[in-house]
C-alpha cells in the first residue's frame, strides 16, 4: 500500500482500512500461533500498513 494512496482517502475511510488491517493482523497471528501461517513476512507487512494508515490519519487530524 503506497502513502499516495492512503492521502488520497478521507478520514473514514481510513479508518475503515486501519480496523481491516487490524483484523487481517489479528488473523495471521492466530495462524502463526497454530503453526498454519506459511508466508512469516506478511506480519511485518501489516504492521507496517498499519503504522502508515495511523500516520496518514494523525497528519490528516493535524491539518483540521
Amino acid at each position: 500500500m503506497k502513502t499516495k494512496e492512503l492521502h488520497a482517502k478521507d478520514v473514514t475511510a481510513l479508518n475503515q482500512e486501519l480496523s481491516e488491517l487490524l483484523k487481517t493482523s489479528f488473523k495471521l497471528r492466530m495462524q502463526k500461533g497454530t503453526q498454519q501461517l506459511q508466508n512469516t513476512s506478511q506480519l511485518g507487512q501489516v504492521k507496517r500498513d498499519i503504522a502508515r494508515v495511523k500516520t496518514v490519519i494523525n497528519q490528516k487530524t493535524v491539518q483540521k
